[in-house]
Parts: structure tokens; sequence; C-alpha cells
């Protein structure tokens, strides 16, 4: 078993691979606007997941996902050449959500942003329901003071 540290840089180094063999060696129209986001390696060093995004609507991204499987094995053998390890991993190709994510949480953040300024205009006009001092004191209590 490797360890995980040496597992963190081979799977920084097959991500640098992958995307250099993209650019490169695969000449399928269909992965040329993939980025490759991340890899992850397991620690014995067999299996490689790599994430990419596109951007495009469902078919670009269905036409890149099929564009990556058909070019795993030149992507999986450019890996082998260009890493030193024993065995060379094999290659799994995921979508990376973090965009989709990321563009759901500011649309969220913008609607809160919307609620408290309306918030903040509304109470900026308030009065109060009651006194403006709700609470009740003593008769003595209120002439001391």
């Amino acid at each position: 078993m490797a360890d995980s540290a040496r597992a963190a840089k081979l799977a920084q180094r097959i991500k640098v691979v992958v995307a250099e063999g993209l650019r490169r060696r695969v000449k399928d129209p269909r992965v040329e606007g993939i980025t490759v986001t991340d890899a992850r390696v397991t620690n014995d060093l067999q299996h490689a997941t790599i994430y990419y995004t596109i951007l495009g609507d469902e078919t670009v991204q269905s036409d890149a996902k099929t564009g990556l499987e058909r070019a795993k094995g030149v992507l999986r053998a450019e890996v082998g050449r260009n890493i030193t390890v024993r065995l060379t991993p094999t290659l799994e190709f995921v979508a990376d959500e973090i965009p989709v994510n990321a563009s759901n949480l500011e649309a969220l953040l913008r609607v809160a942003k919307e609620r408290d300024a309306k918030l903040a205009e509304l109470s900026a006009n308030a009065e109060f329901a009651g006194d403006a001092d709700p609470y009740k004191k003593d008769e003595e209590d209120a002439e001391q003071a």
C-alpha cells in the first residue's frame, strides 16, 4: 500500500498528463472543450478518478462523456508513459458538479440578499406596535427615572 501523500502527488501528475493528452493526442472534436478539474487516486495506486467540466447543454455534456470513454485507452497509455509506477492505474471519468452547485448557491445567496434588503426597508419605516418601552414598571421606579 502506498501512502496517501504519494497517491495525492500521483493524482496531480495524472491530472496534468490527461489534460495534455486531451489537448495533444485525442483528435475527437467532442472533447475539445473539456477542462480537467481534479484527479484522485486510490491508496493502492490502481484506480484514478478524473473529474472534468465542459460548458454547454446536456447534449454537449453527453457527447463529451462518450468521447472520453472512447479516448480512455489512448489516455491510459499516455499516463503509463509519463508516470513512474509499476502498474498503470485504470481511468474513470466523472463530470464535476461543483460549477453547477456553485451557480445554485449563488442564486440562493442572491435571493437571500434581496429578501434582506426588503426586510431592512420595512424595518426602517416600522413603528412600535404598542408603547416605545413595552416593559411594565412600578410607579416608584418610573418617578425615579
